[in-house]
C-alpha cells in the first residue's frame, strides 16, 4: 500500500510516499511560497504516484471541524498569502482519494505514538521548537481536538529575571513562541541558535521557558511521554537543562518515577528524528484510508 504524506510547514513543504509500516519510500522538499505555487508543486509530485490516501500535517492555525464550511483551511496565520486559504479543498480537486488532515504537530505526535518514541503508549505530547512553537497532543489513542486544536506555543510564560527581550510573537509578544522559538533566539542574541556555543547563557534561558511549559503540560494532561523536536532542539545540551527545570518547577508535587530517576527516558528527542512530521502524515493518511474502507 502506498500512502502520500505532506508535511506542510511555514518554511518548507515536505512531500513523501510511505507504506503501512511507516516507512518513507520517497520524499521531496521545496520552500513554502505563495499557496497557489506551493500546492501546484504538491499536485505535480503526487500526480503519477498512485497513492491510495494522502495525509496532510499542516502549519496552523487550521480548521479541523468537519462540520465547518472552512474545514481544511489554514486560518489566522500571519504568513502572507496563507490566511483563510483552502488547502485541503484545493488538493481534493486534484485527487479522488481519502485525505487525513491535522496540524503538523498533531501529525508528529501520531507518528511518534505509532512508530516512534511513544510507540504502544496511550498518550504523548510532541513539542516542536523551530520557526514557531507548536504542540501536538495524543491521548487515549486519538489526536486531541476541541474548540479548535491545541495551541500550546502561545501559552503565557513567566519572564526569566535576566531577560529584557520583548518577545517575537506578532499576537502576544512574550508568549512561549515569542520567547523560545528560533526567530526570538536570533533576534535576542544577534545570531542563529545553531551558531551559539553550547555554554552560552541563551541555553539556560531557553530551558527556563521550555521547562515552564512542560511542567504546565504535565500538570494539565499527565502525558506518558514528552517528545521535543524542531531545529532548536538539535542543540542536545538543552535536554538535561530542560529536565532539571521541569523537576524544579514541579517540586515533587507529581509523584512518578518517570519524573525522577526516569526523566531521561521521559523527556526525549523524536524517535523518528527529522522524519516525525512526514511519518506522522503517513499515519494520518493510513487512518483516513482505514476510515473510508471500514
Amino acid at each position: 500500500m502506498l500512502i502520500g504524506a505532506v508535511e506542510a510547514g511555514g518554511t518548507k513543504f515536505v512531500c513523501g510516499i510511505g507504506n503501512e509500516k511507516g516507512e518513507v519510500l520517497d520524499r521531496i522538499s521545496f520552500p513554502t511560497e505563495q499557496p497557489e505555487k506551493t500546492l501546484a508543486q504538491v499536485v505535480a509530485y503526487f500526480r503519477d504516484k498512485q497513492v491510495e490516501a494522502i495525509g496532510i500535517g499542516s502549519f496552523g492555525p487550521i480548521d479541523i471541524d468537519r462540520a465547518s464550511s472552512q474545514y481544511g483551511y489554514v486560518t489566522t496565520t500571519p504568513k502572507p498569502g496563507w490566511a483563510n486559504y483552502p488547502v485541503l479543498p484545493e488538493l481534493k480537486k486534484a485527487f479522488n482519494v481519502p485525505f487525513g488532515w491535522d496540524t503538523d504537530v498533531n501529525a508528529a505526535a501520531l507518528g511518534e505514538a505509532t512508530w516512534g518514541a511513544a510507540a504502544d503508549l496511550e498518550s504523548c505530547l510532541y513539542y516542536t521548537f523551530g520557526t514557531g512553537v507548536g504542540v501536538g497532543v495524543f491521548a487515549e489513542g486519538q489526536m486531541v481536538h476541541g474548540l479548535v486544536h491545541p495551541e500550546g506555543g502561545h501559552v503565557l510564560t513567566r519572564r526569566h529575571p535576566d531577560d529584557t527581550y520583548g518577545g517575537k510573537c506578532p499576537y502576544h509578544g512574550d508568549c512561549l513562541e515569542g520567547m523560545a522559538a528560533g526567530p526570538g533566539i536570533e533576534e535576542r542574541w544577534g545570531v542563529k541558535a545553531s551558531e551559539l556555543p553550547v555554554d552560552h547563557p541563551a541555553w539556560e534561558m531557553e530551558a527556563f521557558y521550555i521547562g515552564q511549559a512542560l511542567a504546565t503540560s504535565i500538570l494539565l494532561l499527565s502525558p506518558k511521554k514528552i517528545i521535543l523536536g524542531g531545529g532548536v532542539m538539535h542543540q542536545l545540551q538543552l535536554f538535561p537543562l530542560i529536565r532539571k527545570q521541569v523537576q524544579d518547577n514541579l517540586k515533587g508535587y507529581v509523584v512518578s518515577a518517570a519524573l525522577e530517576a526516569g526523566i531521561d527516558d521521559y523527556i526525549v528527542p523524536p524517535g523518528l528524528g527529522d522524519n516525525a512530521g512526514l511519518t506522522g502524515s503517513i499515519a494520518l493518511g493510513l487512518r483516513a484510508y482505514e476510515e473510508a474502507n471500514s
